[in-house]
C-alpha cells in the first residue's frame, strides 16, 4: 500500500509500504477515505521539530473498516470511522478518567505509529478509539468533509472553549486565527459567547 512517509525536512514522500494488516486482536483494519494535514505535520517537514525519518505521518483521517480482530466488539466491516489524533487502550487508569491522550498503551497516529495519511491503517485499540460515523452520513460527501476536523482541530477548538469557561453572554478572546483558532471561535459562538475578539495575522 502507499503511504506519506517523512525522509527529512522539506521532503515527505508517498512510498510504497507493506500493507496493514492485524497484529493485536483489538486491531482494526481501516480503508482510509479522507485525511488532512495538520500544522503538527508541518512543524518537522519545516525542521521545527523532532520526527525520525522513515515515520509516517498523519493524524487526521476517517475511513472504512475492511477487518477486525477477534476482540473487536463495536465495530464490524463496513462501518465508516472516524478517529481522534490519538489512540488509547481504554482500560488504564488515565483512560477511566476520561484521559486517553496519556493513556498507558497509547499515543499519537503517525510519531513512530501508523499514520493516517495512507491507503489504510492499522487501528489499534479499535473499540476505544474509533467512532462510527451515523450512516445517515454515507454519500455526502459535503458532510463527511465537514465532520473530518472533528479528528483534531475542531475537537482542540471546543475543549479550548470549555475550558475557557466560555458561557452564554460572555466575551471571548481567541489568540490565534489558523485552524485550531477558527474552531475555537465556532466553539466559543456555539456556547453562547455575545462577543468574540480574535487576535491573529489574517486579514
Amino acid at each position: 500500500m502507499r503511504a506519506a512517509v517523512f525522509r527529512g525536512t522539506f521532503d515527505i514522500r508517498v512510498e510504497q509500504i507493506p500493507d496493514a494488516s492485524i497484529l493485536e486482536p483489538t486491531d482494526a483494519i481501516i480503508r482510509i477515505t479522507h485525511a488532512c494535514i495538520c500544522d503538527t505535520d508541518l512543524w518537522p517537514y519545516r525542521g521545527q521539530g523532532p520526527y525520525t525519518p522513515g515515520w509516517q505521518i498523519g493524524h487526521e483521517w476517517m475511513g472504512m473498516v475492511e477487518d477486525v480482530g477477534p476482540d473487536v466488539r463495536t465495530l464490524k466491516r463496513g462501518d465508516r470511522v472516524i478517529a481522534p489524533y490519538d489512540f488509547a487502550d481504554g482500560t488504564c487508569e488515565f483512560c477511566r478518567k476520561g484521559l486517553d491522550s496519556a493513556s498507558v498503551q497509547g499515543g499519537l497516529w503517525g510519531f513512530g505509529h501508523e499514520g493516517g495519511q495512507a491507503e489504510a491503517i492499522r487501528a489499534r485499540f479499535a473499540d476505544a478509539t474509533l467512532v462510527v460515523v451515523p450512516p445517515s452520513v454515507e454519500g455526502d460527501e459535503a458532510l463527511l468533509k465537514a465532520i473530518l476536523p472533528v479528528t483534531d482541530v475542531m475537537a482542540a477548538g471546543h475543549h479550548a472553549a470549555v475550558m475557557a469557561g466560555v458561557h452564554p453572554g460572555d466575551t471571548a478572546i481567541v489568540i490565534g486565527d489558523g485552524a485550531v483558532g477558527l474552531c475555537g471561535t465556532l466553539a466559543a459562538r456555539r456556547l453562547g459567547a455575545g462577543r468574540i475578539v480574535v487576535l491573529g495575522h489574517q486579514p
